[in-house]
C-alpha cells in the first residue's frame, strides 16, 4: 500500500467524487448554521440535513464535503485510550434523490481499490440482513467474495432516529491481519478486536418509518456516506492509533517538545502527552468558528477542553500558559484545508492564552483544596466527595465537574454527582429568586388563583394596532395572604387585569412591555403601568383607577401608549444593526448573549473576549449610523421555523421556538428571528450613540447606547459640556485637548517641586525628631505625630532616623484628612533585642480604628480616626517596653 498522508487522502477523496459529477463543498463551521437545537457538528451529514428533509433546495444534487466535527460525549477517555479523539474529519459523499447504491457500491470499490490502493483480499464488507439488494451488488458487480460479505442486523447495520428518513446500511472493514486480532478461531467482521477496522459507512435512505412503526418507501432515495478521515491514515500508514498520523504526530512532537517528555516511555505522560495533543486540535478548529469560552453551551465545552489540557500540562511540569504555542503546528497541518485556520490564528492564539491565563490564576488553589478534600474524605473512611464539596470548586475556583471528577477517580475516589446537582439547583433558585426581588414583577411573584381557567390565554393584536376594544375577563389583586380574583375596582385601586385581547406587548425576548390608558363605560379612566405574561400566554396588565368603577365583564378601550412605543421600536431594531455591526467588525464569533430594550436606551451583551478598543467602538458606532441613514425597509413576515432557517435568519443558540415564526428583516442587511415591535425604516431611528462598553462575565461584553430623542440629547448635553469646560480653561472646544494636556503638564511639574519641597521639609525634621528619641530599655524610641501625609516620605523620613540612633525604633504617624498612616522601622540590633515593627504598628492601628502589620523591621498601617493617634503612639510605646523586657536577659 502506498503511505497516503492524511491531507493527501483528503484530497484524492474530493477530487475522485468531484470526477463523478459532485459539488466539493467546504466544511461547515462546527456550529450548527440556523439550528439551536444542536450544540455541535458531530457528523459530515449535519450540516445538511436540510436538503435531505427538504427544507432547503440543494445546490447540486450530488454533493461531497470533508467535514469538520467534535464529539465529547467520551471527554474523560481521550488520552488514557489511544482509539478516543474529540475532534476528526469526516469524508463524506450524498446524493439527494440522485444515484443510488447501483452508483455509489462500485464507486466505493474503485476509490478503495484504484485511488488508495487497498489490497481487495484485505477488504470485508457487512450489509443489513435483510437488504439483498446491496448483497447482489457487491457480490455479482463488484465481485467481493460471498466469504468476505457478512449480513448484520438492524442494531449494526440500518440506521433510523425515532420516526422519518430511514434505511439500510453497508460498512466496509480493513483486515489488518491476524496479528492484531483476538487469536479467536470466530474471529471475524463485528468482533471487537483491532483485526477488521470498519473505515467507511454508505448509508442508503429509502425508507420512511411511519408512527404505527411501518416503513414506507421514499420517493425520492438518498445516499449518506461517511469515512473517517483519521481511520483511513491509520491504515494506509500502517499506525495504530490516531496519534500516530502524520499531521496528528507532528503536533504530539511539538507537545514533547514543549512539555520535554518523551513518548512511549511513561505511560502517565502518554495519557498527559495525548490529552493535549487531542484538546489542542480541538479547541483550535473550535475558536477559529467562533466559538468562546464559558459556562454554557459549546462554549463551556471548549472550556472544558482548553481546562482540561492546561491541567494535565501541569502534570507535565508546565505551569505557564503554553497551550496558545502550540496551534501553529495545527493551523501549518491544515490551514491549507481549512483557510479559516490562517485568517483566524492571532485571534485563536489570543483566546487561547487568556483562557489559560485565566484559569491559572485559581487553579493551584483549586487543586490544592480538592486534594484536601480528599484527604479529608480517606481520613474519614468514605470513598467519595460531597456534592457541596465539588460544587465549591466548581462556582469558586472554575473547576468543570468533569475534571473533579477525573483528578479524585485517580486517587481513587468517587464524586456524589446527584449532591452536586442539587447544589447547582439551589444556586439557580437563588438567582432567580434575587433576580425576582430586584426585578420584581406584575404580581410580585405571588402565584395567579387557582380558579383562573387553565386554558384561558390572551390574543395579541398589538402588532396591527394600538389601540382595541377588549373584555375584562378577571381582576386579581394581592392580598397579604396571596393572590385573589376580584370582581371590581374603585378609584385609586391597583389590580392586575386579564382581557380576551390586548395590543399591550407583554415583557419578553429583553424588550419591556407596553404602557397606556384604558377608558371604559361611566367615564372610566384608568393607567396601564406594565405589561407582562405568563408561560401560557396570559396577558397581565398592572392597572390603577383614576377615575371610575372597572368591573369584570365590562367592555373597555385600550391604547398604548404610541410614542412610549415608538421609542421602544427604535432601540430594538438598532440592536438588530448592531449585532450585525458587531459581526462585521470583529468576526462570526460574537453572538448575542442577552439584550435589554427600553424606551430611553438599550443594553445589548456579546460573545467577544476583549474589549472594544477606541477605533473599534468609533467603527461600530459609525457603521451602526450609517445602516440607519440607509433607511432599509424593515419587514416581518411569519414562517416555520424551517423555512427562516432556510432563509439564513440568525436564531439564538439555547432559545426555544415555536412551529411559526417572526423573521425581522431590515432589507437586505439583517435577518433575525423575534418577537419584538420594530420600526418600519432604519431611518426612524434617526441617531445611534454608544453610552459605554464593559465587560460582564468571561467573554461576555456589553454595550450600552441611545437612540432617536435620547441619542440627541446625549450630544446635546456633551456639547454643552464641551463648550463650558473650554470657557472655564479660556479655549476654544476643538483646543480643549491640547490646553487639558498643558494643564496637565503643569500640574506634574508642580506636585514634582511639591514633593520635592514636603521631602527636603521632612529630612529637615529629622534633627528635632532625633533630638526627641527617648530611652526605652536598651532601645531609643522616636515615636511622633509629624506633618507629612505621603507614605513614601514617612518612609524615607523613618529610615532616616534608624540607623543613626541604633539600637532604635522609630513609629512615625501623618494625619491626612479623616486617615492617619502609621509607619514603623527598627534597626538590626533593635530586633535582636526583642522589637518587632510589624507588632508595634498593628497595636497603633488598631487604637486609631484600623489595622496592618509586617516585618520585625518594617511595617506600616492605617487608622480610621486621627483623633486617637497619641493614643496609638503611646499604645505602642508601651507594647515596645514590654517587647524589649520580656526579650531581655
Amino acid at each position: 500500500m502506498q503511505p497516503f498522508g492524511l491531507n493527501d487522502i483528503r484530497e484524492s477523496f474530493l477530487s475522485f467524487f468531484e470526477a463523478k459529477d459532485h459539488l466539493r463543498l467546504p466544511s461547515f463551521p462546527l456550529v450548527p448554521r440556523n439550528d439551536p437545537s444542536v450544540l455541535l457538528v458531530n457528523a459530515g451529514m449535519t450540516p445538511l440535513k436540510p436538503y435531505f428533509t427538504g427544507a432547503e433546495v440543494p445546490p447540486h444534487p450530488r454533493v461531497t464535503t470533508c467535514q469538520k466535527c467534535i464529539r465529547t460525549p467520551d471527554i474523560e477517555r481521550v488520552g488514557r485510550t489511544t482509539r478516543h479523539g474529540t475532534f476528526f474529519e469526516m469524508l463524506g459523499n450524498f446524493s439527494f434523490g440522485d444515484y443510488f447504491k447501483e452508483e455509489i457500491i462500485p464507486w466505493a470499490w474503485e476509490y478503495c481499490t484504484g485511488v488508495l490502493g487497498l489490497p481487495p483480499e484485505r477488504l470485508h464488507v457487512s450489509v443489513y440482513l435483510e437488504d439483498d439488494e446491496a448483497y447482489a451488488i457487491w457480490r455479482d458487480k463488484v465481485g467481493v467474495p460471498a466469504s468476505r460479505i457478512v449480513r448484520l442486523g438492524k442494531e449494526d447495520n440500518f440506521w433510523e432516529h425515532g420516526t422519518g428518513p430511514c434505511g439500510p446500511c453497508s460498512e466496509i472493514y480493513f483486515d489488518r491481519g491476524p496479528d492484531r486480532g483476538c487469536g479467536s478461531p470466530d474471529c471475524r467482521v463485528g468482533c471487537d478486536c483491532d483485526r477488521y477496522v470498519e473505515f467507511w459507512n454508505l448509508v442508503f435512505t429509502q425508507f420512511n418509518k411511519e408512527e404505527d412503526g411501518r416503513y414506507t418507501p421514499l420517493a425520492r432515495r438518498n445516499i449518506d456516506t461517511g469515512a473517517g478521515l483519521e481511520r483511513v491514515a491509520c491504515i494506509l500508514q500502517d499506525v495504530e492509533s490516531l496519534f500516530e498520523v502524520d499531521t496528528i504526530r507532528a503536533l504530539l512532537d511539538a507537545v514533547c517538545l514543549t512539555t520535554r517528555r518523551t513518548y512511549g516511555q511513561d505511560p502517565k505522560d502518554d495519557i498527559a502527552i495525548r490529552v493535549i495533543t487531542d484538546h489542542v486540535r480541538s479547541t483550535t478548529m473550535m475558536i477559529a468558528d467562533g466559538i468562546l469560552p464559558s459556562n454554557e453551551g459549546r462554549g463551556y465545552v471548549l472550556r472544558r477542553l482548553l481546562r482540561r489540557a492546561a491541567r494535565f500540562g501541569r502534570i507535565l511540569g508546565v505551569d505557564h500558559p503554553f497551550l496558545h504555542d502550540l496551534t501553529g503546528v495545527v493551523v501549518a497541518a491544515s490551514g491549507d484545508a481549512y483557510p479559516e485556520l490562517r485568517l483566524r490564528e492571532g485571534l485563536v492564539r489570543s483566546i487561547m492564552r487568556k483562557e489559560e491565563e485565566r484559569f491559572a490564576e485559581t487553579i493551584q488553589q483549586g487543586l490544592s483544596i480538592l486534594a484536601d478534600a480528599i484527604g479529608t474524605v480517606r481520613a474519614a473512611g468514605m470513598d467519595r466527595l460531597t456534592g457541596a464539596q465539588v460544587f465549591r470548586l466548581h462556582d469558586t475556583y472554575g473547576f468543570p465537574l468533569d475534571l473533579s471528577r477525573e483528578i479524585a477517580a485517580e486517587q481513587g475516589i468517587g464524586i456524589d454527582e446527584e449532591g452536586f446537582r442539587a447544589e447547582m439547583d439551589a444556586q439557580r433558585r437563588k438567582a432567580r429568586e434575587a433576580l425576582r426581588k430586584k426585578v420584581g414583577s406584575a404580581w410580585g411573584g405571588e402565584p395567579l388563583p387557582e380558579e383562573l381557567p387553565s386554558s384561558l390565554e390572551t390574543r395579541f393584536v398589538g402588532y396591527e394596532t394600538l389601540s382595541a376594544e377588549a373584555r375584562v375577563l378577571y381582576l386579581v389583586r394581592s392580598t397579604g395572604s396571596g393572590m385573589e380574583i376580584v370582581p371590581s375596582l374603585g378609584t385609586g385601586e391597583e389590580a392586575l387585569m386579564i382581557t380576551d385581547l390586548s395590543p399591550f406587548y407583554a415583557e419578553s425576548g429583553g424588550q419591556v412591555g407596553d404602557t397606556g390608558t384604558a377608558a371604559g363605560p361611566e367615564g372610566l379612566e384608568a393607567r396601564i403601568d406594565e405589561t407582562r405574561k405568563t408561560p401560557e400566554g396570559l396577558w397581565l396588565h398592572r392597572i390603577r383607577i383614576e377615575s371610575g368603577i372597572l368591573s369584570a365583564g365590562d367592555g373597555i378601550r385600550l391604547q398604548v401608549d404610541a410614542s412610549r412605543r415608538a421609542a421602544i421600536a427604535r432601540s430594538h431594531t438598532a440592536t438588530h444593526l448592531l449585532h450585525r455591526v458587531l459581526r462585521d467588525v470583529l468576526g462570526s464569533h460574537v453572538e448575542q448573549s442577552g439584550s435589554l430594550v427600553t424606551p430611553d436606551r438599550l443594553r445589548f451583551d456579546y460573545t467577544h473576549f476583549q474589549p472594544l478598543t477606541q477605533e473599534e467602538r468609533d467603527l461600530v458606532e459609525i457603521r451602526v449610523n450609517e445602516a440607519i441613514l440607509a433607511s432599509h425597509v424593515v419587514r416581518t413576515d411569519v414562517m416555520s421555523l424551517e423555512e427562516a432557517r432556510s432563509l439564513g435568519a440568525m436564531a439564538l443558540f439555547g432559545e426555544k421556538y415555536g412551529d411559526r415564526v417572526r423573521v425581522v428583516r431590515a432589507g437586505d442587511y439583517t435577518m433575525e428571528l423575534c418577537g419584538g415591535t420594530h420600526l418600519q425604516a432604519t431611518s426612524e431611528a434617526l441617531l445611534f450613540r454608544i453610552l459605554s462598553e464593559t465587560g460582564v462575565a468571561a467573554g461576555i461584553r456589553r454595550i450600552e447606547a441611545v437612540t432617536g430623542g435620547s441619542a440627541l440629547e446625549s450630544v446635546r448635553l456633551q456639547s454643552r459640556m464641551l463648550l463650558e469646560a473650554a470657557t472655564l480653561l479660556k479655549t476654544q472646544p476643538e483646543q480643549l485637548s491640547r490646553r487639558v494636556e498643558g494643564l496637565l503638564s503643569e500640574n506634574r511639574d508642580l506636585m514634582k517641586r511639591l514633593e520635592e519641597s514636603s521631602r527636603k521639609e521632612a529630612l529637615a525634621s529629622a534633627e528635632a525628631l532625633a533630638a526627641g528619641a527617648v530611652p526605652v530599655g536598651p532601645v531609643r524610641l522616636v515615636a511622633a505625630r509629624v506633618p507629612v501625609s505621603d507614605s513614601d516620605l514617612l518612609r524615607t523620613l523613618a529610615d532616616s532616623l534608624r540607623d543613626r540612633l541604633a539600637p532604635s525604633v522609630i513609629l512615625l504617624a501623618g494625619v491626612a484628612d479623616d486617615r492617619v498612616s502609621f509607619v514603623a522601622m527598627a534597626s538590626r540590633d533593635a530586633v535582636a533585642l526583642g522589637a518587632h515593627a510589624g507588632l508595634l504598628v498593628k497595636e497603633a492601628a488598631l487604637a486609631a480604628g484600623g489595622g496592618g502589620g509586617g516585618r520585625p523591621d518594617m511595617a506600616q498601617a492605617g487608622g480610621k480616626d486621627p483623633g486617637r493617634t497619641d493614643e496609638a503612639l503611646e499604645a505602642a510605646r508601651q507594647l515596645l517596653r514590654r517587647q524589649v523586657k520580656e526579650a531581655g536577659p
